[in-house]
């Protein structure tokens, strides 16, 4: 079998670890003959851009290699590629034309919900197609865990312990403003190992009163400062979610903005100095932590035995124990935000962080 393999979508980090472990099990396992790097996506395949080569010998040091070596883009679709100035075209036929060309017998795709939404349809037009899921979100439907997520939830909360001084210092509040989208598994996460004061997600919209009554509660008890992390996509119960650009075409809106909102409101009731963190793409950034080597390493290898057992429009999942595999049409325009009864959620409560509730 001959595979192609392509990186769609932002950027996380263990991209480089999936594509060295499927070329090696690949070759050295199942002895098929190559396996294809495709450029910048379905750009790639659209475009007609050259395939790179991969071998187990060209793939060495990658496990601890951030960012993709295939380089990758969330902007070419090929059912909606930009063709002009807010014009669009169905160019998926072409992208199937380059994968036969090419003599690809089977797709892999690191992807997050936007690009395996766009395996699934390959995959209806009869393209044999294999996914693994990649967001540092953590929000794609049906697994527990997405290759990305651990480093980003570790990279946050280094920022988290490194504002802990700081605001200690300056008597501050800080509020630390993080990615997710509409989900809140970074936010989460990173809030309670960084000991947060409070933690808002999209999942809970906060009431902005009860937030700033409880804050000024803790300043007026003896607290010197407060660490607020806030998720890009959380928002006020009965307001909208703050978005920087709004959507363009087929492309999503921009989120951001959240935690000045929030600043704004803590400082005009507590009167306390504040100041706003927005971590942004450093969180997308650096090595994998070895918790996303291994598991980038295990869905890469799910990946190819999965096809060499004949499956195909399929996605490698852990379930929190196992890997295994489940169809596409269950993963595509899915989405896995917090469940209101998660454990993390009931600590955080026992624990008295301030979630808005």
């Amino acid at each position: 079998m001959r595979l192609g393999i392509l990186t769609g979508g932002g950027d996380a980090p263990g991209l480089n670890a999936v594509i060295r472990a499927v070329v090696r099990a690949a070759m050295r396992t199942h002895g098929w003959p190559a396996v294809l790097g495709i450029p910048e996506g379905f750009k790639g395949l659209v475009e007609r851009l050259d395939p790179i080569e991969l071998t187990p010998f060209t793939t060495r040091g990658l496990i601890n290699r951030g960012g993709t070596i295939l380089h990758t883009t969330n902007r070419a679709n090929p059912f909606q590629y930009p063709v002009g100035e807010d014009r669009y075209a169905d160019r998926s036929d072409e992208a199937i034309q380059r994968i036969e060309e090419l003599g690809i017998d089977a797709l892999v795709v690191l992807g997050g919900d936007g690009s395996l939404s766009i395996a699934h349809k390959l995959a209806a037009k009869g393209v044999r197609v294999m996914g693994t899921p990649k967001t540092i979100d953590n929000d794609i439907q049906g697994t527990e865990l997405c290759f990305g997520h651990q480093t980003a939830v570790a990279t946050a909360t280094d920022a988290l312990d490194r504002l802990h001084t700081t605001a200690e210092s300056h008597h501050r509040i800080m509020v630390v403003e993080l990615m997710g989208r509409y989900a809140g598994w970074i936010a989460l996460r990173a809030g309670v190992a960084g000991a947060a004061d409070a933690i808002l997600i999209p999942e809970t919209p906060f009431e902005p009163d009860r937030l700033c009554a409880r804050i000024r509660d803790r300043a007026q008890q003896g607290a010197t400062f407060s660490i607020i992390v806030v998720a890009e996509g959380a928002k006020p119960k009965g307001g909208d979610v703050s978005v920087l650009q709004p959507g363009e075409g087929v492309y999503q809106a921009q989120l951001g903005g959240i935690g000045h909102q929030v600043a704004g409101m803590l400082e005009g009731v507590t009167h306390l100095e504040t100041r706003v963190t927005v971590l942004g793409h450093v969180q997308r950034g650096g090595g994998p932590v070895a918790q996303d080597r291994l598991l980038a390493t295990h869905y890469g290898v799910a990946a190819v035995d999965a096809l060499a057992r004949g499956e195909h429009n399929s996605m490698v999942t852990f379930d929190g124990q196992r890997i295994g595999t489940i169809p596409l049409e269950q993963v595509a325009g899915g989405f896995r935000p917090v469940p209101q009864d998660h454990p993390l959620l009931e600590s955080a409560r026992q624990l008295g962080v301030i979630l808005g509730e």
